[in-house]
């Protein structure tokens, strides 16, 4: 999930500091062929899928999707609720120092279309992996998320 701090985040920044705040997150995880495309997320280093925080008042599937495009160039035609992640693993501190509490509502889309771009504001690469090789710096909070996703997609292969 990465992070450019919208409007409500920013006021609400002001009055709590790097005190701990929950923020709702809306992702999607793009698939094709038994890969995962992730991105490098320019804040730490670390891969992840493509998410962020979900405006006030937005539609958390249309966040999701806006989201997608604005890390990748990419366009989620259709979506599927992969789940909803929270609690004490999606605790998260960002590099200058912000404490969240992520809950994020991840979707898997394998219907895309667009030019991708590799490197945005907020990612350093784009990249394919295949799910059984996923890369060994992942951000904390996507691990779940991740996991399940890799865990579905390998029924759905062996039931093809």
């Amino acid at each position: 999930m990465g992070f450019v701090m919208n409007e409500y985040i920013k006021h609400m920044r002001k009055l709590i500091g790097h005190e701990r705040l929950q923020i709702v997150g809306a992702s999607v995880i793009i698939h094709k062929n038994g890969k995962l495309l992730l991105q490098k997320r320019r804040d730490n280093g670390c891969w992840g899928y493509h998410g962020g925080g979900v405006e006030l008042g937005e539609n958390v599937e249309e966040a999701a999707k806006r989201e997608l495009t604005e890390e990748t160039g990419l366009t989620a035609k259709t979506i599927e609720l992969l789940g909803v992640f929270s609690g004490k693993e999606g605790f998260f501190t960002y590099p200058n120092g912000d404490l969240v509490s992520i809950v994020d509502v991840v979707y898997l889309c394998d219907d895309f279309s667009g030019e991708m771009m590799t490197c945005t504001s907020e990612t350093t690469d784009l990249r394919w992996f295949d799910i059984d090789s996923l890369p060994d710096n992942l951000s904390p909070p996507v691990k779940p998320a991740l996991a399940k996703c890799v865990e579905i997609l390998k029924d759905r292969l062996t039931a093809e």
